[in-house]
Parts: structure tokens; sequence; C-alpha cells
């Protein structure tokens, strides 16, 4: 008998609806090395793929004649240059390369065409290329085997120079092209070390102001005849202190020299070099804290910089006339970088963000006083809104010294203690800072996890005494700062010390391993990115250019009594120490810190059987970019947090 149709209703709603089919694991491409990383559940994926689409928008130049800008963001796999032609308007794609592009500028008195800088596999041997704007033609420029690195017009905009290791592939020596004429290229001056770069153009085009950096504390400015190549030091004087410079530029009249420096301060502030008395006169005493970039306009008569106040970018201007400073209009609370001004005009470009907007291209009109957005780069559907503003916390060490940090709290939804990642910068010279932190805001959002960004003795921005603090055989004392951090992670009522995780790249990974080892019994897991395990196997491999740069702030590992230190302290010479999982991602072409040091460290484990997971990726570097293989690490490392963090049995699940 056939039913009728309100019954065959009846029967479908209350039947059970088909099960949703489960998503697929998410697979490593064929790019990527894995060892003992389980099967990634689909779920996962689905859960954070919204944070993985955030994007940002980094200012790089205008047009020399137009109100436009030049941009670097990512549309598919990598970061590459872009145009836009007005505030909030399109974002023209110009390259399409697998690999980033890293920086880029206009041919600066017609802007026919574009220098650009771009490596291979995250190898970081940099080429320039000239990107002509009418045809969209690129032409190689330098030899496509050494590192290029640096860029400064001349004022005429006929020529453009740059360091290359192309003599011996080590040594970093100055170059001057002509790129509309790429067999031009000549060596101006050769040089040794790995620590030069060409900083500005006298206004007649005869002179190169040239940078020079021996550590972090300690760098020379030189004038480069660009004819004959003579160099004559002009900053410090020879015999005086040590004295590091953060930004050079000549003055418009060609009198003297605008620097940001420590000589005579613990903080870098603006001066002014009067070239004919060598007298310096310092602008910004007043202010206690770094200078760390500033931009003279065209005409002279006015200075943007940057002051770095705890942390925090705040953009200041200065009349040259008279030093004071002028009123600007309120500015949102977060970072500034990139300054550049239009031309010939008061309307100054940067890159803005903040831990609630992540980097987009701003400009500031001093005639109009209004702050413009150029971009607005997309958030994948999350609402940066909600995301958590950084907490400044402080923590007393070992020995009594202060010790700051950055804390993210997770939403009041999350009750009781939380589960906490402890993230170390990189260096050591850094700086963790209250910006965008991206994908770790799922961490924070959806997991309910807390996250410290520290800020340990070694740490720039808290004066040039902080910042040495941990040379040599004194990383003891950096390394103890952890402690003391995990210390006072067990003081506070909100954060839970029995589940903290610590990860950090580069440096930051060297200071996760150190942790793993001597503080094993206090963290339950960590995960180390292109971490140093040994620094003397690290000094001995590094690439050539920069061993003598590493070994100031390291100690050199060819002194007897400095190595010993060295190989007593390793992670690696401790990992019996470690028994909790580790999480290891690293970089095939990695040309600062070799896969040698993560497989090492790797393998050491792996004989003891304590749980290790390796991520390799053939076409990177010193930190993942690929947007592919930079969600393969996430959903992984979400994966590793769920499991030995949250100590979740069911990782298709959400927070907790």
């Amino acid at each position: 008998m056939r039913r009728p149709f309100y019954a065959l209703l009846a029967l479908m709603a209350i039947a059970p609806a088909p099960a949703r089919p489960q998503a697929a694991d998410v697979a490593p491409g064929d790019n990527l090395v894995t060892k003992g990383i389980p099967p990634i559940p689909g779920a996962i994926a689905e859960e954070a793929r919204r944070y993985s689409q955030l994007r940002t928008a980094a200012f790089w130049d205008w047009h020399p004649t137009r109100r436009e800008m030049l941009i670097g963001t990512r549309f598919g796999d990598a970061q590459q240059l872009h145009v836009v032609r007005f505030p909030g308007g399109a974002r023209t794609q110009l390259t399409f390369f697998p690999d980033p592009v890293s920086g880029a500028s206009y041919q600066p008195t017609r802007g026919e065409y574009i220098v650009f800088s771009k490596d291979v596999g995250g190898a970081e041997f940099f080429q320039k290329y000239r990107y002509d704007v009418a045809t969209g033609e690129v032409t190689l420029l330098t030899d496509g085997k050494s590192r290029n690195v640096g860029g400064a017009w001349s004022h005429a905009g006929d020529r453009y120079a740059y360091m290359s290791t192309r003599r011996d592939g080590r040594d970093l020596d100055l170059w001057v092209i002509n790129p509309a004429e790429p067999r031009s290229d000549r060596m101006v001056a050769q040089l040794e070390g790995g620590g030069h770069a060409p900083v500005d153009w006298s206004s007649d085009d005869r002179t190169i102001l040239l940078g020079q950096g021996v550590s972090v504390n300690e760098s020379y400015v030189w004038l480069v005849d660009v004819t004959t190549g003579e160099k004559t030091l002009l900053a410090p004087p020879a015999g005086g202190e040590r004295v590091a410079y953060a930004d050079t530029k000549f003055s418009r009249d060609g009198k003297g020299i605008y620097l940001s420096t420590d000589e005579g301060s613990a903080f870098k502030r603006l001066a002014y070099l009067d070239l004919a008395t060598k007298r310096t006169r310092y602008l910004t005493s007043h202010i206690p804290w770094d200078v760390e970039e500033f931009e003279l306009s065209a005409d002279g008569k006015l200075v943007a910089f940057v002051v770095n106040e705890d942390g925090v970018g705040v953009l200041r201007v200065m009349r040259t006339a008279t030093d004071a400073e002028v009123e600007l209009p309120k500015l949102p609370v977060g970072l500034i970088s990139s300054l550049r001004w239009r031309g010939k005009t008061h309307d100054l470009g940067f890159t803005f963000s903040s831990a609630r907007s992540n980097g987009d291209a701003y400009s500031l009109d001093l005639a109009k006083g209004t702050l413009t957005r150029w971009t607005e780069s997309e958030t994948g559907g999350v609402r940066t809104a909600s995301f958590s503003e950084p907490e400044l916390v402080h923590w007393a060490s070992f020995d009594g010294r202060a010790i700051s940090g950055f804390l993210y709290k997770p939403p009041a939804r999350f009750a009781g203690r939380r589960p906490v990642i402890v993230n170390i910068h990189g260096g050591p010279e850094g700086q963790s800072r209250p910006g965008f932190i991206g994908r770790n805001n799922y961490y924070v959002n959806e997991l309910g996890i807390a996250i410290v960004y520290p800020n340990i003795r070694g740490s720039a921005g808290y004066g040039k005494t902080f910042v040495t603090l941990d040379n040599g055989v004194r990383r003891e004392d950096a390394y103890k700062d952890i402690g003391a951090l995990l210390d006072w992670i067990r003081t506070r009522p909100d954060l839970d010390a029995e589940r903290v995780l610590v990860t950090g790249g580069s440096y930051g990974g060297h200071m996760t391993l150190v942790t793993a080892t001597r503080y094993d019994e206090r963290i339950c897991c960590s995960v180390d990115v292109v971490g140093i395990s040994n620094l003397a196997t690290f000094l001995q491999n590094t690439s050539g250019y920069r061993q003598d740069l590493r070994r100031v702030e390291y100690g050199d590992e060819r002194d007897s009594t400095t190595r010993a230190w060295m190989e007593r302290s390793a992670p690696l010479n401790n990992a019996d120490r470690v028994t909790k999982p580790l999480f290891v991602v690293q970089g095939m072409n990695d040309p600062r810190v070799p896969r040698s040091e993560a497989e090492q460290m790797v393998a050491a484990l792996e004989r003891r059987n304590v749980p290790v997971w390796y991520l390799m990726a053939r076409d990177e570097g010193h930190g993942f970019q690929k947007k592919a293989n930079v969600d393969f690490q996430f959903y992984a490392t979400i994966l590793f947090v769920k499991k030995y963090l949250l100590r979740q049995s069911d990782s298709r699940t959400v927070g907790q």
C-alpha cells in the first residue's frame, strides 16, 4: 500500500541526516620531507583555514611623477611586486615568480622601470632585476650566482649602488650599475667582510655614503669616491668609543649628514654631523628611546623619524631649520616602518601594523594633515577587531634584572588557568614588539592558549648596554632569563605552568632547544624552527659572509676556551636531558643556520626514542615563505599543540 505524501515527509523528518563526509588528511607536497609526523586530520585545516588566509601589504616606493605606490603582497603562493594607483585601488600584480620578491624601487626620475630583488629556494643568493613598466619585460642585472644586496639610487637616476659577493663568494664589495645598460656594471670598491651597505649619494652624485656593521653595537660610516673607489672614514672618529648607527643620510645642501647613533648615549639619537667642522649636534636627546629609522624630505625642510618606545613605533616629524617637531594627526598605536616621502611633496608613505591590523600601506600628507590608508589586506573572514591586545609584562630574572615581554591572552570565554606558548624572537639582537601576530591568533582565539613573547637580555630596543649582556659566554644569563620567565608563569593565577610549550625561530630556535635541555621538567613540548643546536658547529658551517659578524655576538669557536663553553652548553650535547616531544622545522637551502643543525638534533633524540617530528622543505631557506609550505607547517604545528600541549586524545576537536 502506497503511503500518502505527507507521511513520507514525516518519515524524512525523523530519519537521521546523512553523515557529513570526513575531510581527507592534509598531505605534504612532494617538496616536503617529513619524519615522525602522524597524518594531519583534514578537520584541522578546515578549522584553521581562515587564519591561513591572512595577508599583509608592505609599502616599498612611490612613483616619481604620479601619486602611485609600489607594494609587496601575496595573492598566489609567494609575495610579489604590485602597483596601487590610488588609495583603496586594485593591487595590480607585476611579477609572477614561484619565489618571493623581497624589495623594489622605481627609477627615481621618470619611473620607466623598477629594480627588484629575488632569490631562488630561500638560499638568499639575491639577484637584481629590471622590470620595464611599458612592456613588463624582466631583465637579470647581476650574475645569477652571487649574493647581491642593498640598493641606493643616484639623484640623477642613472646609477644604482649595491653590494655583491661575486668576487670571492664571501666579501661584499661595492658595485654601481646603470640598470638601463646592464653592461655598465662595475666594482667601485673592494671590501672585506659582509657588513657593508650603500646608504645614500651626495647631492652631486660623486660620493656614496657607505655603512659598515661590525656588530649590533659597533659600526662605521665611510665616504666612497665613486670614480676612484677611495674610502674616507667619517664616523666615528678613530680611537673613540664603540658606536652604532641605525641610519645615515646626506643633508640636501650637502653640508652635513643626518645620523641615528648611540654615540654618547644609551639610545640611538637623531643627530646632524657638520662635514666642515666634524661637529655633531644631537636633535632628540629628550627622547629616551631608539630612533630606528628616518627619512629626509626632498626639499630638506622636514625629517620624519620612528622612535621605538618600549616596542611601539611612534612617528615624529621635525623641521630641520628649527629642530621643532610638527604636530601630527592622531595615529593608531602600532608599528611603523619603510618611511619615504613622495617626490618633492610632504606626503609620507609607510607601512603600518598593529595587534588588530595586519600590515598595510599608508600615507600621511603633512600639508593637509590627513592620514590615508592605501591597502586593506584580506583577513580570511576573521574579525581582527576581536584579536587580543598585548599586555606589557615584567619579571625579575635570577640577578634581579627586570625583563619584559608581551602577553596575548585568550578571550574571556576560556575560563581557568590557560596553557601557555612562550615564543622567543630571533636575532639575537631582535625584539618582540606589539604587532600583528598573524596565524598565531588561532592559538589564542580558537584554542584558548596564552602567548608570551619575551625580550630577554640581548634584545634590541632597551639601550646599548642591555643588547650586549648576552655576548659570548654571558649567553648563560640569557638562558636563565627564560628560566625566570617559567618561574613567573607559575605565579600567575591565569596561566597554567603545567602546560607550557616553548618555540622560536633562528636564534629563538636555539633558545627553544636550550630550554628543552635545561628546563625539561617545566615544559611539556617544544617547536624549534631553523634553530642552532650547537653554536660551535653553526659558526663553522654558516655562510662565509656571515661568520665574522656572528662571532662578535656568540664568541669565536676557534678560541679553545670559548669552544669548550659552546660544546659544554650545546643542546646537541645535552640531548640526554630531553624527555618531552620536540617538533623541528628546517629549510634545505638555509644559508644562515645549515640544516645539519636540525638533523643532528633530530638524530640525537631519535637514538633515545624521544618523540620527535621533523619537517624539511627542499625549496625553502631560513624559514618558510611559500604559502603551501607555511600552511602545512601551520597545520602540523596545530596537531602537535593539540596532542602535546592541550593533551587532546581527539585532535579533531577545537579548543577545550
